[in-house]
């Protein structure tokens, strides 16, 4: 799985918290990293990317 997915990000979780709740979603070894980090206490658009995009 190769690709961008943009995901609005709730206030009160970090970065990293959407990436741990994602990763059993997708298949095993897919890899994943968001491209900046939002402040916990704010909510946006966090744009993660998939594979080797």
């Amino acid at each position: 799985m190769h690709g961008f997915l943009d995901i609005n990000k709730p206030e009160g979780m970090t970065s990293y918290d959407v990436i741990r709740k994602l990763k059993p979603l997708l298949p095993r070894k897919t890899k994943m990293g968001h491209l900046g980090t939002l402040d916990p206490m704010a909510s946006g658009v966090l744009p993660l990317a998939l594979g080797n995009a």
